[in-house]
């Protein structure tokens, strides 16, 4: 009902500016792929770049670039479908383009996690590599918003979600490489857990203060992961980074618990939930 709602938008003439129909969400959705253009066009190119040489050099098949390729229209129908309407007019920004590109980055990696029986030496080498790359990137968006005054709950909505679904895509590769057994996956799934937890007691959904803490954690899943999945290191290791990633994730998740229970009362109806 909100995306329809936020659809019924009055079209402006340009030239006497009154009102003129009521735009439909397919109009809509039409403006926004009109002003992400460019980025779809990088996007796509950027992911056929990438995968088609893991698919030739490392013996992948040819479902591999197709799940590739899948993964990034359902990336850019969610984008198109969610983008605020001013995006039409002014153009998403330069932090949001950063964002989307990362997030084109990230679709070979998600497409590996689907072929499992295929990850070999070769694309895990090429898999950690991509993900250095993609976590090296996060905060560029951020950095870049401010600077330009462009910070929007959309752009900081799109940057979190796509480091959770980095981290469940990097648990969910350490535990198919063998080196950690499956409780490794609580690392990217407790996130979505307590949404799901929100949908039955809502003072979950309730609105957290900006924490260093958080944002610090979020950040130390991802390298801690990456430890874990570079192949040099031994299951050990792997077993030591991945189990202290989740004891501090625990820890996050329970202080943060703790403050939307203390003030329940106060509750907003905005959906939110700690990163890590």
């Amino acid at each position: 009902m909100e995306r329809s709602s936020e659809y019924a938008l009055i079209a402006q003439d340009r030239d006497s500016g009154e009102p003129t129909r009521p735009i439909t969400w397919r109009e809509a959705v039409a403006g926004q792929a009109q002003a992400w253009r460019i980025e779809i066009l990088l996007g796509a190119v950027l992911v056929i770049a990438v995968s088609l040489p893991l698919m030739l050099f490392t013996g992948l098949s040819g479902g591999y670039l197709a799940t590739a390729l899948l993964l990034f229209a359902a990336l850019t129908l969610l984008v198109l479908f969610t983008a605020p309407a001013h995006f039409r007019t002014r153009g998403p920004g330069p932090a949001n383009r950063v964002t989307f590109l990362r997030a084109a980055l990230v679709v070979p990696i998600a497409a590996g996690v689907l072929h499992p029986s295929l990850l070999e030496a070769a694309v895990i080498h090429a898999l950690f590599a991509l993900a250095v790359i993609a976590l090296v990137l996060d905060g560029a968006d951020g950095a870049l918003a401010r600077r330009s005054g462009r910070v929007t709950a959309f752009g900081a909505r799109f940057d979190m979600e796509l480091d959770a679904v980095l981290i469940l895509v990097l648990a969910i590769l350490v535990w198919q490489t063998g080196k950690v057994g499956p409780w490794v996956l609580l690392i990217g799934l407790m996130r979505y857990g307590f949404v799901v937890a929100g949908w039955y007691w809502r003072w979950l959904q309730g609105a957290l203060p900006p924490s260093r803490r958080r944002q610090t954690l979020c950040v130390v899943q991802s390298v801690a992961l990456l430890i874990a999945l570079a192949p040099p290191v031994p299951p050990a290791f792997a077993v030591a980074a991945s189990l202290g990633a989740l004891a501090l994730l625990v820890y996050s998740f329970a202080v943060d618990t703790r403050w939307l229970y203390r003030h329940r009362a106060s509750d907003s109806a905005a959906r939110s939930g700690p990163c890590g």
